[in-house]
């Protein structure tokens, strides 16, 4: 595993609006791994989730999250970025949802009727595979 900052072709992967899956950890220690929708933000990950659903909760009890992102050109092109929610807010007016909705969909939010949270990710590590593989890293 390598440790922040990641280099720049990395980083310009992130950038894009690529497939993820974020696990987190239930109370029991089990992982749980979920798709979701991300965004690379300077040196930090934004995600968001519908009060409603577990991964959030599993957040507000173990901080630690591993998100993997594939490149949406080549999944055997991935990045693992390893690391802990810092920061949980209310979404208020849905405007983080709609950030990451824009660069998914290319516009707005559709559903306007549930309360939404967004976490902020800090990335203590990392690891890449495919093009993004640093020789520095263990196979």
């Amino acid at each position: 595993m390598s440790k922040p900052p990641l280099p720049g072709d990395a980083v310009e992967m992130l950038k894009k609006a690529n497939p993820a899956v974020v696990t987190t950890l239930r109370r029991d220690g089990q992982p749980v791994s979920t798709a979701t929708w991300y965004l690379w933000d300077e040196d930090r990950v934004l995600v968001n989730m519908d009060d409603g659903r577990k991964r959030l909760e599993h957040m507000r009890n173990d901080p630690r999250v591993t998100l993997t992102v594939l490149d949406e050109e080549n999944w055997y092109t991935h990045i693992s970025l390893i690391g802990r929610v810092v920061e949980l807010r209310a979404d208020e007016g849905l405007s983080d949802i709609d950030r990451l909705a824009r660069h998914y969909l290319g516009k707005q939010y559709p559903q306007r009727d549930r309360s939404r949270t967004s976490a902020w990710i800090e990335v203590e590590r990392w690891h890449g595979w495919g093009a993004l593989k640093d020789s520095s890293q263990s196979g």
